[in-house]
C-alpha cells in the first residue's frame, strides 16, 4: 500500500487523467505517475473500469487526477508556476505545454491542451521583482509585453538597458 500524502493537488479531467500525468511526467523533472485506480462501478463521468484516479507528482509536488467529466473546468486562479534558469530551459517547457495543443497567454502564462494553467518564469523575473524599486518597475514593463518570457529582455530591463545585449 502507498504512503497518503497529508497534502496534494487534486485536478479533474474529463477522461484523460492518464494522458495528462504522462505527459507532465514526461516533461518535468522529479515528476512521475504512481498508482492508477479504476472506477467500481458506472458512474455519472464514466463506467466500470475506466480510470478514475491517477496519482502522479509533478516536480515534487504530489497531484491526483481525477476523471470527473466535463462539468468541471480549470482555471487561471489555480496555475503550476515554473522556476527556470534560462531561455533554454523556458523554451523546452513552454514549447512542450503549447506544442502538445496547449495556448499561450500574457506574462509567462500558458494552458495545456486539458486546460491547466503553468507559469514558466524564469528567475531572473522573480530576482527583479524581489529586489523591488526601478529594477521591479522595469522587469515588470517588460514582461507585460511578452507572452512567453524573454530572457534577455528582462535582463536588459533589470540592468536598465533599452534592449538586450
Amino acid at each position: 500500500m502507498s504512503v497518503i500524502p497529508a497534502n496534494r493537488i487534486c485536478l479533474m479531467f474529463d477522461g484523460e487523467a492518464q494522458e495528462a500525468a504522462r505527459f507532465y511526467a514526461e516533461t518535468f523533472p522529479d515528476s512521475w505517475v504512481g498508482a492508477v485506480q479504476r472506477a467500481p462501478s458506472d458512474n455519472p463521468s464514466g463506467s466500470e473500469g475506466d480510470v478514475l484516479v491517477v496519482e502522479f507528482t509533478v516536480l515534487g509536488i504530489p497531484c491526483i487526477g481525477v476523471n470527473g467529466g466535463a462539468y468541471f473546468r480549470h482555471g487561471e486562479a489555480f496555475s503550476f508556476q515554473i522556476a527556470t534558469t534560462d531561455q533554454k530551459e523556458t523554451d523546452r517547457y513552454w514549447n512542450a505545454i503549447v506544442g502538445n495543443g496547449g495556448a499561450e497567454s500574457q506574462c509567462g502564462w500558458c494552458t495545456d491542451k486539458w486546460g491547466v494553467c503553468w507559469q514558466i518564469t524564469p528567475r531572473t523575473l522573480t530576482e527583479a521583482m524581489a529586489n523591488g524599486g526601478a529594477e521591479a518597475k522595469r522587469a515588470f514593463d517588460a514582461m507585460l509585453t511578452m507572452k512567453k518570457i524573454d530572457v534577455a529582455a528582462i535582463d536588459a530591463a533589470r540592468r536598465g538597458d533599452r534592449s538586450p545585449s
